[in-house]
Parts: structure tokens; C-alpha cells; sequence
């Protein structure tokens, strides 16, 4: 547990992917009790890649820190009526669904009628309840045309909008939801009644498209915006190579951060003869953007003339907004901001996969500290400890109950089922 501010809040967790499995880990990190139902055997991301030697899951268990897992056969109804026990569950912090499977015997109304106050939220993927992925999310954004145009595929005429490999809707979704979740666990608090939540991951895409104007400016302006590569919209940004063939980063949004950038760079005399060329005033973060192929040329040439370690250091000393470009190997090299130098990280073992890096919660809050993070758990780790301490039921219960083959764990062999 990161922070205690969800102490004895108690989440039942039935999800797959990543939209509702970071949205339990967020919560987890602020102190609720997330205990996921897990498939005897796994679930349909049990085995997602990238996978480590031994076969576990690193995508798996990286969602799934913080947590703790009861594996159950849902498939039997006494397994699906276990399920609904955990649920509705008594106790004031007890009664909170999150899920991402729509199904009936899950569903609030089901669910309500065992208990009154019962908090349930459900991640779709529409808003009429029809499928949708990141995937299938994001290309209908306008992004990956924004993004850069591509080269066909051998069989197409045409040159082809670049996707986004980070999954964003999914990362909105979850907080969103995780937000959602501890606003109704205040609000039950206060009033005594549940809530039924329900949240669309295209809903959460196309609501950020109109909460930064986009889809504003496509219908009242009539335009779409045109591919921009890694321009930065909307003012002066880009990426450039140094003498030594690495690639930085450099941002000049605010007046402060375009005047270091210039000044930086030795072009203000240079700058200033654009300006007064195009009739633009390059002081105008606006303006920067029009001006932007023009801009990049001038600084591309000083770019190419001095060495990363050159440009690091001027950059540096005179407060420049800039980054390096590296891959996730070199970021866990060569970033101070990575590693033993921030509380964030800490090294933990995870069973089949080894020692690593993991990180808890990163909202920092003056005289709370981090606590020690719990890697994920094998599948039904604490499935007997589970139905104890929640269900109340006694080890002979416990028993039978694993006798019939309607739960399991814990696990002993990190290696996935194939």
C-alpha cells in the first residue's frame, strides 16, 4: 500500500486488459484492499506479452501489483455465487464492483439486491454497450492523421495515418474511473446510497477531443488539422539531431521557454530577421507555429554542428526546455529521473520474473510516505485467506470448496498455462 487514503475501502476487481486493472492498481495505491477474481488457470491477458523466461506475464504482473488474488471457476454457479458474496460483502468499506465483463450475474441490479448500498463500476467500451479497444478508439480521433502520414502498405494507393503505440484512452479511462470510484465512496459516506457507474472508454477518447477544442474546431472553424509529425501544435517544438547522430527534444511554448531556446542556441539576431521577413512576431507563440518549417531550418544547421554532451550542458545552464530521445533501456541507464535517485522506484521481487523496478502511486504528499510495494501474486494466492477473512468461511468450508475444483491457488508454478 502507497498511501492510506482508501484504508479499509474494499474493491472486488473482475477485469482484463488495461483500462480496469490500472484503474484497481490506482486505487490499491491509495490504500484500498483490491482483491481481483482471477480464472483458475488465468484469465484472457494471463499470458500477454511481453512474457519473461519462465512464461509469466510481464504486462500481467505489471498491472497487477497491489493486489491481492482469489482464482475461482465462475463457470459453476456456486463460483459465480462466491463472486457476488465477495461483492456485497457487509462492512462500510465493502460493496464496490469494478469490472470490464459485462455479464448478467455481475450486473448493479443483481448485485443491489443483496446489498442496498452496493457501488459497482462498469468500463465498456461504447456507450451502448458495444466493443471497442484502445485501437479502435484512437483511430477515429483525427490523432493518428495529426500524428504523420506514413507509407502505404504495398496494396494501397494511399499514404496511411500513424497509430499511437500508448495506449491513451485506456490510461484516461482508468483514472477516470478510479476518480469515479472514490467520489462515490465519499458520497455513500455521507448519504448511505450506492451508485451505478458506468464509463465508455470512447466516451473519455471523444470528451478530451472536445475538452482541448478539437472537435470544437472542426465543427464551428470547418477544418481538420493537417499531419504536423513531431511539430509541437499550436507553437514552436521539434525534434533535432546532434553532430553525433543523437536526437533531443526541444519545446518553446511560453515566452520563457522560447526566449532560453533562441538565446540558447546563438539565433536571436537571426530570428529577429525572420520575423521581420515574414511579417511575423515570432514572439507570438501562434505565429511560432506558422513560422515553424522556417524556424526548424534556421536551427537545424546548429544543431547538426555541436555534440549531445555540448548541447546537454548549454541547454541546461540556461534552463532550456529539452529531452533526449531514448529507447527503454538507455531511459533506465542514463535517467536520473529513473531508478535509486527517485522515491518513486523501488526494486522488488516478482515470483517468475525476477528482481525489477516497479513504482507505486506518483502523487507525492508532505509527511506520508511510499510504503513497501507488493509485487502481483500468483493466481489465487489468497484464495483461503480471502474467503476467511471476508466470507468468514472455516478451513473444512475452504476445503470443500477446493475439493470441487470451484477454487484454487495458490499457484506454485509461475509458468502460464499454454
Amino acid at each position: 500500500m502507497s498511501y492510506p487514503f482508501l484504508d479499509k475501502v474494499r474493491v472486488i476487481e473482475s477485469s482484463a486488459f488495461i483500462a480496469a486493472p490500472l484503474a484497481g492498481l490506482t486505487l490499491s495505491q491509495f490504500g484500498a484492499d483490491v482483491i481481483r477474481i482471477d480464472m483458475i488457470g488465468g484469465g484472457i491477458d494471463y499470458a500477454r506479452m511481453p512474457l519473461a523466461p519462465s512464461g509469466r506475464s510481464l504486462y500481467w504482473t505489471g498491472l497487477n501489483k497491489e493486489k491481492r488474488s482469489i482464482a475461482i471457476d465462475i463457470h459453476q454457479p456456486r463460483g459465480r455465487e462466491l463472486v457476488q458474496q465477495l461483492v456485497t460483502a457487509p462492512g462500510d468499506g465493502g460493496g464496490i464492483l469494478l469490472t470490464n465483463v459485462g455479464v448478467p450475474w455481475l450486473s448493479h441490479a443483481n448485485l443491489a439486491a443483496l446489498r442496498e448500498d452496493l457501488i459497482s463500476c462498469t468500463i465498456q467500451g461504447n456507450f451502448d454497450g458495444s466493443t471497442a479497444v484502445d485501437y479502435t478508439v484512437n483511430c477515429a480521433t483525427g490523432y493518428p492523421f495529426v500524428q504523420g502520414l506514413g507509407e502505404a502498405p504495398v496494396s494501397s494507393t494511399h499514404e496511411t495515418p500513424v497509430n499511437s503505440a500508448f495506449p491513451a484512452w485506456d490510461a484516461c479511462c482508468a483514472y477516470q474511473a478510479a476518480l469515479a470510484v472514490t467520489c462515490a465512496v465519499m458520497a455513500r459516506r455521507a448519504t448511505g446510497t450506492g451508485a451505478e457507474l458506468k464509463l465508455a472508454l470512447s466516451d473519455v477518447a471523444f470528451s478530451m477531443l472536445s475538452h482541448l477544442g478539437i472537435m470544437t474546431e472542426a465543427e464551428v472553424l470547418e477544418r481538420e488539422r493537417e499531419p504536423i509529425g513531431n511539430f509541437i501544435y499550436g507553437a514552436f517544438g521539434r525534434d533535432f539531431v546532434t553532430r553525433d547522430g543523437k536526437r533531443v527534444m526541444v519545446a518553446g511554448i511560453s515566452a520563457g521557454q522560447w526566449k532560453a531556446l533562441v538565446g540558447a542556441c546563438e539565433l536571436g539576431e537571426a530570428i529577429a530577421e525572420l520575423s521581420a521577413r515574414l511579417g511575423h512576431d515570432l514572439t507570438d507563440e501562434s505565429h511560432r507555429y506558422e513560422a515553424r518549417e522556417a524556424i526548424a531550418a534556421l536551427m537545424e544547421p546548429w544543431f547538426a554542428a555541436r555534440s549531445y554532451e555540448e548541447i546537454a550542458q548549454r541547454f541546461d545552464a540556461q534552463r532550456v526546455c529539452w529531452g533526449p530521445y531514448r529507447n527503454v533501456r538507455e531511459l533506465l541507464r542514463e535517467d536520473g529521473r529513473v531508478g535509486a535517485n527517485n522515491p518513486l522506484y523501488q526494486r522488488i521481487r516478482t515470483e517468475g520474473v525476477g528482481d525489477h523496478w516497479a513504482t507505486g502511486t506518483p502523487v507525492r504528499a508532505e509527511g506520508l510516505t511510499r510504503g513497501e510495494l507488493r509485487p502481483a501474486a500468483l493466481l489465487g494466492q489468497h484464495t483461503d485467506e480471502v474467503l476467511s477473512s471476508v466470507l468468514g468461511l472455516d478451513g473444512a468450508a475452504v476445503g470443500k470448496l477446493h475439493d470441487a475444483g470451484i477454487v484454487a491457488g495458490p499457484q506454485a508454478d509461475p509458468t502460464v498455462r499454454r
